[in-house]
């Protein structure tokens, strides 16, 4: 069965509206106007509303890049919101990034209360949990709060360093941090004869590593899927794969999965969405995930 997925009860998070090629977040207080390739339909909202509701606009200067323009006064820069469900609790640091990004993908809030949920179901007593292109480390936190021996892996330093400063904001401490190359690091892990009770992978449609290594999604996944599922704890796990290449559909992941992994049990794919308060959905990246308990 395919699932349609969207957060519901992130207090700090409104997607407002979206439509031709922007959408309308608001993230704790502020509420920011951004580009979003997908919205390919109409705004439901007027541009007068749009206008009267934002904080700061990002405007494009280029296909990747651009500018942040403060419309209302005194907006900062930096600024913290909070996430919670039944089992954890966290503080993420937002910023304005010159790639329109602010630190984190909102819709990732579905599989953070997977990830939670699913470490305080298992029956070891302290879960390896490693988390590959693994950004500001929003699901990082979210293992480690709720009690997983956390692993931590991008290419980035500065990204790193971003969820280092999260990880103190949620008072918590000892997650491992590791900048490498995602793939390389899996290697390395297999060699060493490593297990994890839960992976999470989040991999971009086109990246690069620390010493220049290129990461090309339809190039790299079957190769990355089939190490991975090495690492995994043959009696209790989880993993999640995340991808957002629009030419990636829920049906390649499922393909992905089992192809990798036939012995797989309780697998879910689908599309991970936005629910806007203006009524539009907003797609966001399509999913895979499974897990196991003892």
């Amino acid at each position: 069965m395919i699932h349609l997925l969207t957060p519901t009860h992130w207090k700090d998070y409104e997607l407002l509206d979206c439509g031709d090629f922007e959408k309308l977040e608001r993230f704790g207080n502020l509420v920011l106007a951004r580009p979003e390739p997908q919205a390919v339909w109409k705004k439901v909202w007027s541009p007068q509303e749009w206008k009267k509701q934002t904080h700061i606009q990002f405007k494009g200067r280029s296909a990747t890049s651009g500018d942040w323009i403060k419309v209302a006064k005194n907006t900062p820069d930096r600024w913290n919101v909070n996430y919670k469900n039944n089992e954890i609790n966290i503080n993420l640091r937002l910023g304005l990034t010159s790639f329109k990004h602010v630190g984190v993908f909102p819709e990732q809030a579905v599989n953070w209360d997977y990830i939670s949920s699913s470490v305080k179901k298992f029956k070891t007593p302290v879960p390896k949990v490693l988390n590959l292109f693994a950004y500001t480390g929003a699901a990082s936190l979210v293992a480690k709060a709720a009690g997983a021996d956390t692993t931590h892996v991008d290419s980035i330093k500065q990204v790193v360093n971003w969820a280092n400063e999260n990880q103190e904001l949620s008072n918590l401490k000892d997650v491992r941090w590791v900048v490498e190359d995602a793939l390389k690091f899996v290697k390395r892990e297999l060699k060493r004869g490593k297990k994890y009770n839960g992976i999470i992978l989040d991999p971009p449609a086109f990246g690069h590593g620390p010493n220049g290594e290129k990461w090309k999604l339809e190039d790299h996944i079957q190769e990355m899927m089939q190490d991975v599922v090495q690492l995994l704890d043959e009696e209790e796990h989880f993993l999640i794969l995340n991808t957002y290449s629009l030419g990636f559909s829920s049906v390649i992941v499922e393909n992905l999965i089992k192809t990798s992994f036939p012995q797989v049990s309780n697998l879910e794919t689908g599309e991970l969405y936005l629910q806007a308060t203006s009524g539009i959905k907003l797609p966001l990246g399509v999913f895979g995930k499974f897990n196991k308990f003892k």
